[in-house]
Order: C-alpha cells, then sequence, then structure tokens
C-alpha cells in the first residue's frame, strides 16, 4: 500500500493567479481527467460566505457544496475537498454530507486566527466532522509558530483526529532544514493514523526538492499528502509541479499515475494561461521568500520602476509581520508614499528654476523607442528652434550635446547614470538621495496626487513642476506609452517587460492624470508632440 499521496490544487490555490475564473466546461475537464491520471486527492476550489461571493458559475470559488457537484466524477476512487480559509465561511450553512459532491474540507487559519478565535475554530473543525466529511487541518505559515506553539497545535488536532494535518510553507520562505525540523517535530508527536500534508510555494525553487525530503523522512510508515499544481500554476513564484511529483514517484514507487495524461492536461489547459500570467522563479519571488510578505507586496513595490532593493526592504519591514501574509493595497501604497515623503523647503529651488527657464523654448525628452525611430526629426526641431533640452529619468549620447537639464523622478534612474550627471545640472524630487550639491530639489509631495495611481510617473511630475514655474508651452518627444507588443524604452537597461501585464494600466492611468493636467491648462494646445505618442489626443482641444 502506498504511503505517499498527491493532491493536486490547481484549481484552487493555482487559479488563484486568474481568481479562479476558470470556465466551468474547463473545470470538469481538468477534474475528471485528474481522476482518469489516478491522482488522489483534487482540490476542486475554495468555499466562501455567499455575503462575499456571487457565484454565478466560471469560477472556483464556490459558495455551497451543491455548486461543486457537477465537477465531482464518482466513477473514480479520487477524493475531492475544497479549502475554507477560517473567517470567510460561515460553517452553520455547511450541508451534511451525502456522498453526492466533495469529501472532505481543508480549513486554514493563521497564528493570529488561532490566538484570538481559539475556541471558534475548534468548534469549526468539530462540527466538518459532524457533518460527515473528511476533516484537514491547515495551520497557515508553519514557519510563524515557535516549535512550543507547534507543539500545542499537534496536541490540539490528535484530539480532534482529522485526516490530515499540514506543514504549510505560506511565503516560499523554508530551507531545507527547516523543513526537516518541522517535520521531525509534528511526526514524533502527531497520531500514527494522521497524515501530515505538506504545501508548499517555489520563491526558492526547492519544493520539488522538499517533497522528496517529505518523502524520505516518511520512510514509508507515515502517510503523507503533497500538493502539487500543474504546471507548478500559482501566483508569483507557483507551486510544486505536480507532474515532477508524478513523474519521481512513477520511477521511484512504481506507482500508477499517469505522467502521460497529467502533460495532456497542461497542454490543453494550462499552458495558455503560463503564456498570460506568469509565475515561477522571480527576483520579485525570492523577495516574498526572504521578507515572508504576501508576493502582491513585493510586486507593488517593484512595479514602481523607481525603487532599490534596498526601499523595497525597508518598506516591508514596517508592515507588521503577522499583516505581510495579506495584500493590503491601500496600506503598502501608504507606506510607499510616507517613504517618500520627505519635505524641503523648496521656494527658492522653484524661483531658480523659474529664472533659468524664462524666455526659453523647451523641449521635454523622455525615453520612449520614438527618439530613435525620429532620431533626425527631433534633432532638426532641436537645431531649428534653438530649445532647451530638459531630459526625463535618462541620458543618451545621441543628445548628449543638447541637453540642458536633467530631470530625475526614481531613485534607481538617478544612480545609474552617476557619471554622466556630473556633465549637466539635475532637477530632482525631494524622495531621491542626492549626492551633488548644484542638484535643483524639489518636493516630492507637491508634484504627485496622493489619491491617483501612478501618480509620480517621471514625466507627470516634471509637467506639474514646469506649471508650477509658469511654463505651459513646449515640445515633448519620446513620450510614446507602453504597448503590448513592445517597449517602451529607448534604452535596453531600461526594460520592464516582465511587468508587461501591467502596461495598459499604467497608460489608463497616466491619461487620466494627463486629462485632468491638460484641463487645468488655458491652451493645452501649446503643449507640441514632436514623435507619436498615445496622448496626443488629450492635448488637441
Amino acid at each position: 500500500m502506498k504511503n505517499v499521496k498527491i493532491l493536486d490544487c490547481t484549481l484552487r490555490d493555482g487559479g488563484r493567479i486568474i481568481n479562479c475564473a476558470f470556465p466551468n466546461s474547463q473545470i470538469k475537464d481538468i477534474a475528471y481527467r485528474l481522476a482518469d491520471a489516478n491522482i488522489d486527492i483534487i482540490e476542486v476550489g475554495f468555499l466562501r460566505d455567499a455575503k462575499s461571493v456571487n457565484y454565478q458559475g466560471n469560477s472556483t470559488f464556490f459558495t455551497d457544496v451543491d455548486q461543486i457537484r457537477p465537477f465531482v466524477n464518482r466513477k473514480k476512487d479520487t477524493m475531492y475537498v475544497a479549502f475554507i480559509d477560517y473567517g470567510m465561511f460561515d460553517f452553520s450553512t455547511l450541508k451534511p454530507y451525502d456522498g453526492t459532491s466533495i469529501d472532505g474540507l481543508r480549513i486554514g487559519f493563521t497564528r493570529k486566527n488561532f490566538e484570538n478565535d481559539h475556541e471558534e475554530i475548534l468548534e469549526c473543525l468539530a462540527e466538518v466532522k459532524q457533518k460527515g466529511y473528511k476533516l484537514f487541518v491547515q495551520g497557515v505559515n508553519s514557519l510563524g509558530y515557535t516549535d512550543r506553539e507547534l507543539l500545542g497545535i499537534v496536541d490540539i488536532v490528535n484530539q480532534i483526529q482529522p485526516e490530515g494535518f499540514g506543514i504549510v510553507d505560506t511565503y516560499g520562505a523554508m530551507y531545507m532544514d527547516d523543513v526537516d525540523r518541522l517535520y521531525t517535530i509534528v511526526d514524533h508527536n502527531l497520531d500514527e493514523n494522521i497524515a501530515i500534508d505538506f504545501h508548499s510555494h517555489n520563491n526558492y525553487q526547492l519544493s520539488f526538492a522538499f517533497a522528496q525530503e517529505i518523502i524520505r523522512l516518511s520512510n514509508g510508515k507515515r502517510e503523507v499528502i503533497i500538493d502539487g499544481t500543474l504546471n507548478g500554476m500559482g501566483k508569483c513564484a507557483g507551486n510544486l509541479n505536480t507532474e515532477l511529483l508524478v513523474d519521481y514517484l512513477v520511477r521511484k514507487r512504481n506507482y500508477d499515475y499517469d505522467f502521460d495524461a497529467i502533460l495532456d492536461i497542461i497542454d490543453d489547459h494550462i499552458y495558455n494561461y503560463h503564456l498570460q500570467h506568469q509565475w515561477g522563479y522571480s527576483i520579485p519571488a525570492l523577495m516574498g521568500g526572504i521578507y515572508r510578505s504576501h508576493p502582491n507586496n513585493i510586486i507593488y513595490l517593484t512595479e514602481k520602476f523607481r525603487l532599490a532593493t534596498k526601499d523595497i526592504k525597508y518598506i516591508i519591514s514596517m508592515i507588521d509581520p503577522d499583516k505581510r501574509m495579506r495584500y493590503d493595497y491601500d496600506n503598502i501604497q501608504r507606506l510607499y508614499q510616507e517613504y517618500n515623503h520627505v519635505k524641503v523647503d523648496d521656494k527658492e529651488n522653484l524661483a531658480l528654476l523659474e529664472r533659468i527657464l524664462k524666455g526659453k523654448k523647451i523641449l521635454l525628452l523622455m525615453p520612449g523607442q520614438s527618439i530613435s525611430q525620429y532620431k533626425d526629426e527631433i534633432l532638426k526641431t532641436i537645431e531649428a528652434e534653438n530649445l532647451f533640452v530638459i531630459t526625463v529619468n535618462f541620458r543618451d549620447e545621441t543628445f548628449d550635446k543638447y541637453s540642458e537639464l536633467a530631470f530625475w523622478g526614481s531613485q534607481k534612474r538617478y544612480e545609474h547614470y552617476t557619471d554622466l550627471r556630473k556633465e549637466v545640472t539635475s532637477l530632482i524630487t525631494s524622495n531621491i538621495e542626492s549626492d551633488m550639491e548644484d542638484d535643483i530639489i524639489v518636493n516630492y509631495d507637491s508634484f504627485v496626487d496622493r489619491t491617483q495611481e501612478y501618480s509620480d510617473n517621471a514625466s507627470l511630475m516634471l509637467m506639474r513642476i514646469l506649471q508650477r514655474v509658469g511654463v505651459v508651452s513646449y515640445y515633448v518627444a519620446g513620450f510614446d506609452g507602453f504597448t503590448v507588443n513592445g517597449s517602451y524604452y529607448n534604452k535596453t537597461d531600461f526594460s520592464e517587460e516582465r511587468f508587461r501585464s501591467q502596461y495598459e494600466s499604467i497608460n489608463k492611468g497616466v491619461a487620466h492624470q494627463l486629462s485632468m493636467f491638460a484641463d487645468s491648462l488655458k491652451h493645452p494646445e501649446d503643449i507640441q508632440f514632436v514623435t507619436p505618442s498615445i496622448y496626443t489626443h488629450i492635448f488637441k482641444r
């Protein structure tokens, strides 16, 4: 009898990267074919309160076990389960088990949940068993418990007698010694008839190695359940690949999983998701593991394009460790803005800028690809109009001899061009740590709208600064906007291809704020675009 079982959670944890919006036909086909491939346990999705989820199909966020029934193949011996996050489902609404829908429920709770709602959680766990379901207990973020606390949980689990108890690497933050220590503690104290479930995230690229270690440690004695997803599907770094585990157990244990069938499911259903929603190893995923943070907190900060790693580390450190596991957009945005809030008295600097620019015909030169494509036209315009050139967050050898002022709204860009910055005066916002005595510094807060996302776009900030000092007429080049099928930046060292999925959102956010800016001008048509841009229409009145 095999002691290792595979739990495929593609439709639940894997689905989080698409907000669990699988079509019904796909849910059924994946669930049925996983069963045909002899996968032991299939997690078909979440159970959530009807108050928070308006279930209308085409989703694996369910509100009732009856909704799951069409996706369960009763011709196979496979077990079907769903996942409940404590606090997100009213257990009194759970219908008794009748053998036609799911067989079991996995209940997840945080350390904080357990501290605050100890008795309520135990009541919920008991109710699941009373209603006839197989119970699996999942303490989120096992690394967050002390050994003593973990032993306390194990003692309670022994009293409840669920089917399984989970070791959960919520952040993908475990190393091999963590796995060994946690497994040993649980194995030595958990009743032998309760399975150990292991759920990992692949931030350190160790999930498959962990799975092999769990199998080794079980030594054929303890039943272990190992979670995986097809093609490792999941947010950020993703999960353990089900197909890797299947291949390993077929080759090493002679288990009867159908490896070819698993690959066919991936090809038919998962491959296209991977093209649209990238997951796997990345620096944000690595940082999420290191800082034990929900990956979206890291992604939000890295998508700013302008933060150094030390900045991201500091901002994440400002979040209470117990709150890092949740993504709170308003909170991370607030922390980002507070971090950039460095107030200076910029009255004299603004007056200086006004004197420098007074009477000048100005060109704002931004780093879009069009400045290469339309180089000759730009150079002719500069010379014909005798333009005062202000570069924005970059330098380029083609235009260096014409550049008379450089604007920097990004610490990363500012530091990147250290040598070239010495050749021209810099205009910077106060969130940047200046290393030049002649830098003209203006308040960051004065030129961003804290209510708007992407309001610290460098081009937007510079336009607001110019308006403040009375400059409302100028030429613009290289303000292209992002395109789905191409890169925005002229220089390859600006490439942000990994954030291609955000391009549309950035374009819309910037366009919205440009429209508000144009509305504040008496003659927005006085801002003229030398190169093509998705924003030109905004200034045509």
